[in-house]
C-alpha cells in the first residue's frame, strides 16, 4: 500500500510540473514576441467595420497604404493563435488527468483514512481525543476561498482605463456634439454602440493619483486621504513618505474585495499611487511615466506594452472562474520633462499628418486674461500651455501626436476585445471604458488638468454589459455619473454588495431598469476638490459645487468665488458671480448652501451615498 501511494504521488507530481511548464511557456510566449504586430492593431474593429482609415480625407495614399500594412499580421498570426490554443488544450488534459489520479489516489487513502476516523472516535469515546490533521477539509477549505459563492453573478469584468482624456476625446462624441471630426476612435464607437455611453461623466478630483485612489476605494480624497502620490514620476518610492497605507484601503480596495470572492484579478499599467500595501492581486504588471523603453531585445512603446500584458493575462487566466482585469493606459499622458512630450508609436505617424486641428474657443488670449487674478506666468498649468500650445506650429504637432497616442490605445481595446472574441467570452463580459482625468489643450489658456473646468473634470465613460436590453444599446445617458460611482458599479457587476463606507452608487440601474425614469435620489449636482500642490502660486487648491446647469467655484487659497452660467455659457468665460440679476442672486445663494452642505458631508466621517 505504501508504496502504491508513493508511485500515485510522484506520477501525480510529474504530471503537475508538466502542467507548470506549459503554462509557463504560454506566459513566456506572450512577453516574447510582438503581440500587437501579431494579432494586428483594431482586430475588434475590423470586425465590426471591416475597414478603418484614420486619415480625414479618405482618398489620402500614405493613410491608405497603412491602413493596408496593419492588415498584413492577421495571416502571419493564425499559426502562433493555434499554437497557443493547442498548448492551452493539452494543458487542460493534463490537468484533466491529474485530477483524475488525485482521485484514484484519495480512493486508494480511504481505507486508511476511515481506519484513522475510527480510531479517533473511539478516542472520543474514551474522553482522550487528539487532534488528527484533515489534509481534504483543508483543501476544500481553499478551494471554497478560491472559488466563487452561489450568488455572485459570474460575469467577468474588463477596465479599460485610459489616462488624460477629455470628454470630447472620443470620435462618437462628435456626432452629437461636433467638437472636431478628426479624431478617429473606431472601436470604443463600436463599443458605445453596443452599450451606453455617459455624457456628464465627472471626476471628483481631477488629477492621476487621487482620481485612481477614488477608483480603487469608490471615495473622495477627503476620505481615502491620498493627497500625494507618495513620489513624483521617475524619483525612488520612499515608503517613509506614507509610512502606511490608509486603513480603509485594504477594506475598500475592489481588487481585495473580488479576489476574496474567487475573482482571478489582474492590473495590466499605471498604477498612479505607491503606497506602502500589499496589493491583492494575481497578475501585476506596472508600467508608468514613459513612452518608449527597451525591454529584453525589443523596444517597447508603453500602450504597446500595455496591451501585450493584457493579452498575457487573457491568454493566461483560469477558465474555471470570473476574472478582473484593468488595463490602466499610460497613454495619453505626456512624457513629463520631455520637450516632445506626446510621442506617438512609429506606424503612427502617418496618421492625422494632413490634419489642422482647431483651436478650441477659449484658447485665447482674451480667455487666460479672464482667469482669476492670480493665475499667472508662475501657474503650472500656464507653464505647460507654452511647452504645448503657445504658436500655432507647436500646437499642430502636440495635437497630432496626442490623438496619435489616442487612437493607438482605442486600436489596443481592439485587440484585446478580439482575443475575448476569440475565447467566446464577450457574452459573459462587462466592458468599461474611462479615464481619470481630463486635459486642456489650450482652453483658458493652459494645458494638463487639476482646475474645476469642464475640460479638466468632465471624462468619458462607456459600458457595455451582456445584460442590457437591445433597446438599450447604442444610448446615451445623461445623468451626473462619477468616478466614485466605478467601485460599486464593478462590485455590483460581481454581485458583491458595496461596503457602506463608499460614496458612490452602482450605475448599471441607469440603464438595465426597465423604465427610462431616474434611480431615486439620483444626484443632480457634485461637490469638487482639489489640494494645492506645491504652492499656491504653481497649483493653487480649488473646490466647486457642479449641476448642469450652473457651476460654483472656490478658490480656498486666495478666498475667491466664481459662477457660470454652463448653458447659455459653455466656456465659463463670463463670471456672473457679482451679478445684480435676481435670479443670478438667488441661483448663487443656493449654490452656495449647497456647496457648503456637501463639503461638510464628504469631509466628515459619516456614512453617506452621495
Amino acid at each position: 500500500m505504501a508504496s502504491n501511494q508513493l508511485l500515485l504521488r510522484a506520477v501525480l507530481t510529474a504530471i503537475s510540473a508538466v502542467v507548470l511548464i506549459l503554462m509557463a511557456y504560454i506566459n513566456v510566449h506572450a512577453m516574447r514576441h510582438d503581440v500587437a504586430a501579431d494579432i494586428s492593431h483594431g482586430g475588434f474593429a475590423r470586425m465590426l467595420e471591416m475597414s478603418v482609415d484614420y486619415s480625414s480625407g479618405g482618398d489620402d495614399e500614405e493613410g491608405g497604404d497603412q491602413a493596408a500594412k496593419t492588415d498584413e499580421p492577421l495571416n502571419d498570426f493564425d499559426g502562433e493563435e493555434s499554437r497557443v490554443e493547442l498548448l492551452e488544450e493539452t494543458a487542460r488534459q493534463l490537468e484533466e488527468i491529474s485530477n483524475s489520479l488525485e482521485e484514484g489516489l484519495r480512493s486508494m487513502l480511504n481505507g486508511s483514512k476511515q481506519s484513522t476516523e475510527q480510531k479517533t472516535e473511539r478516542k472520543k469515546t474514551e474522553g482522550r481525543e487528539e487532534p488528527t490533521p484533515n489534509r481534504q477539509q483543508e483543501q476544500q477549505q481553499q478551494q471554497s476561498q478560491q472559488q466563487p459563492p452561489k450568488n455572485l453573478t459570474g460575469l467577468n469584468i474588463l477596465l479599460l482605463y485610459a489616462d488624460d482624456w477629455t470628454h470630447h476625446t472620443l470620435s462618437s462624441y462628435h456626432g452629437v456634439e461636433p467638437v472636431n471630426k478628426i479624431l478617429k476612435t473606431p472601436v470604443l464607437d463600436a463599443l458605445a454602440a453596443d452599450g451606453v455611453r455617459f455624457t456628464h461623466n465627472c471626476v471628483t478630483t481631477s488629477v492621476c493619483w487621487i482620481s485612481r485612489a477614488t477608483l480603487y476605494t469608490g471615495q473622495y480624497m477627503s476620505r481615502h486621504k491620498t493627497k500625494e502620490p507618495c513620489c513624483w514620476s521617475g524619483m525612488p518610492k520612499p515608503k517613509q513618505k506614507l509610512p502606511k497605507a490608509p486603513e480603509n484601503w485594504k477594506e475598500l480596495s475592489f481588487y481585495e474585495l473580488l479576489a476574496r470572492e474567487g475573482y482571478h484579478v489582474g492590473h495590466a499599467g499605471k498604477w498612479g499611487v505607491y503606497l506602502p500595501f500589499e496589493k491583492n492581486v494575481h497578475f501585476n504588471v506596472e508600467e508608468d511615466g514613459w513612452h518608449y523603453r527597451k525591454l529584453g531585445n525589443k523596444m517597447w512603446h508603453i500602450t504597446e506594452k500595455n496591451e501585450a500584458d493584457a493579452l498575457r493575462f487573457l491568454v493566461t487566466r483560469p477558465r474555471d472562474r470570473p476574472f478582473l482585469l484593468n488595463v490602466a493606459f499610460f497613454a495619453t499622458h505626456a512624457k513629463d520633462g520631455d520637450v516632445r512630450q506626446y510621442m506617438p508609436q512609429e506606424g503612427s505617424m502617418g496618421w492625422y499628418a494632413d490634419d489642422v486641428v482647431p483651436r478650441p474657443a477659449t484658447g485665447t488670449e482674451e480667455a487666460w486674461r479672464r482667469m482669476p487674478y492670480f493665475f499667472d506666468e508662475r501657474n503650472e498649468g500656464r507653464t505647460r500651455w507654452h511647452w504645448r500650445y503657445d504658436n500655432h506650429t507647436k500646437r499642430q504637432t502636440m495635437m497630432r501626436n496626442y490623438y496619435r497616442m489616442a487612437t493607438e490605445v482605442d486600436n489596443a481595446c481592439g485587440a484585446i476585445l478580439d482575443e475575448l472574441r476569440r475565447q467566446d467570452a464577450l457574452d459573459n463580459t462587462v466592458i468599461i471604458f474611462t479615464t481619470d482625468n481630463g486635459n486642456f489643450h489650450s482652453e483658458h489658456g493652459l494645458a494638463d488638468k487639476w482646475y474645476p473646468h469642464q475640460e479638466s473634470i468632465r471624462v468619458p465613460l462607456i459600458i457595455r454589459d451582456p445584460r442590457m436590453k437591445d433597446e438599450r444599446r447604442g444610448t446615451t445617458n445623461d445623468e451626473m455619473t462619477l468616478n466614485i460611482d466605478l467601485a460599486p458599479t464593478i462590485l455590483g457587476f460581481a454581485g458583491v454588495p458595496a461596503p457602506e463606507k463608499m460614496m458612490g452608487r452602482d450605475m448599471s440601474p441607469l440603464y438595465l431598469s426597465p423604465s427610462d425614469a431616474k434611480p431615486p435620489g439620483w444626484r443632480n449636482d457634485f461637490f469638487y476638490e482639489h489640494p494645492i500642490i506645491s504652492r499656491k502660486e504653481y497649483i493653487p487648491s480649488s473646490e466647486a459645487l457642479v449641476r448642469k446647469d450652473y457651476k460654483y467655484m472656490y478658490w480656498p487659497d486666495y478666498g475667491f468665488e466664481q459662477l457660470f452660467d454652463l448653458v447659455n455659457d459653455p466656456g465659463e468665460v463670463e463670471d456672473i458671480i457679482n451679478s445684480t440679476d435676481p435670479h443670478v442672486m438667488n441661483v448663487r445663494r443656493e449654490m452656495k448652501e449647497r456647496f457648503d452642505t456637501l463639503k461638510r458631508l464628504v469631509k466628515s466621517e459619516e456614512k453617506v451615498t452621495l
